[in-house]
């Protein structure tokens, strides 16, 4: 079955300039000849510490970031180089969480009428069929008591499910999800996955950013570790077990493999 993404020798490097109009600029290279791909109902991590080019990455792959070389396909079409106005038609289908919800979030709507706007506005479902659907889809993810709650008067894992309700009443052959656990406590962190995962549309592909690895062992099919924008370790999950000394240390930051190996010998 044919790849729903496929990043071929991808490099993105940013221009940082300096403090004073006089000072030197630099080029910081945030991603370094990465490739990948996600087949039809993959979850792929992409795992790394503060800085590593994950989310670069990620961003790069729905055109949120431009890349600087190399080839970047969406269900086998060149996504890379179109304009905005020819993707605009198209990110209905591919679809980005943020890792902050309440700044995705409009103050002014409450959670149901976040969701018809998706529906009408990028959906092109009529009013009343929008309603009926994000009244369904919030109800699937627990929010029916919620629905005309204002984000400022929800919880932390309350506005990630809204903006999760958001994407998935559109059923996107691609999401992206950028840390959507950030900031939650651990109770909340397994709700929000749970949901997210569980409710992939069939035959979709989802690519999670994220620095725990115990998440994306227990939820996700395939890891990529990032290390200075590269790739430095593929892993197949939950069984595959890291070789790169970085890999391991986020894996097993307080070496209870290494451990275990050395007890066993």
């Amino acid at each position: 079955m044919s790849a729903i993404v496929e990043v071929q020798r991808v490099h993105k490097t940013f221009i940082q300039h300096g403090k004073w109009p006089w000072s030197p600029t630099r080029e910081v290279m945030a991603v370094v000849d990465v490739s990948l791909s996600v087949a039809p109902n993959e979850v792929l991590a992409l795992v790394g510490q503060s800085g590593s080019g994950k989310t670069t990455l990620a961003r790069c792959i729905l055109g949120l970031e431009s890349i600087t070389s190399g080839t970047i396909l969406i269900e086998g079409n060149r996504w890379d180089d179109k304009k905005e106005n020819a993707r605009r038609p198209l990110r209905v289908k591919y679809q980005y969480i943020p890792q902050d919800a309440l700044s995705a979030l409009d103050p002014q709507q409450n959670a149901l009428d976040h969701v018809i706007e998706s529906l009408t506005v990028l959906g092109g479902r009529s009013k009343d069929v929008a309603a009926a659907e994000a009244v369904a889809m919030l109800e699937k993810l627990g929010l029916s008591e919620r629905q005309f709650a204002l984000p400022r008067e929800m919880s932390g894992g309350e506005q990630r499910r809204v903006t999760l309700a958001r994407v998935f009443a559109l059923q996107p052959k691609l999401i992206v999800a950028d840390e959507p656990t950030s900031g939650l406590d651990p109770d909340r962190q397994e709700v929000v996955l749970q949901d997210l995962i569980t409710n992939l549309p069939e035959g979709s592909g989802c690519v999670l950013v994220t620095h725990d690895m115990a998440q994306a062992r227990k939820w996700c099919h395939r890891a990529l570790v990032m290390l200075e924008g590269r790739v430095v370790e593929e892993l197949r999950l939950p069984e595959g077990q890291p070789t790169h000394p970085y890999a391991r240390m986020l894996f097993d930051p307080w070496g209870e493999h290494d451990l275990a190996q050395s007890t066993a010998n």
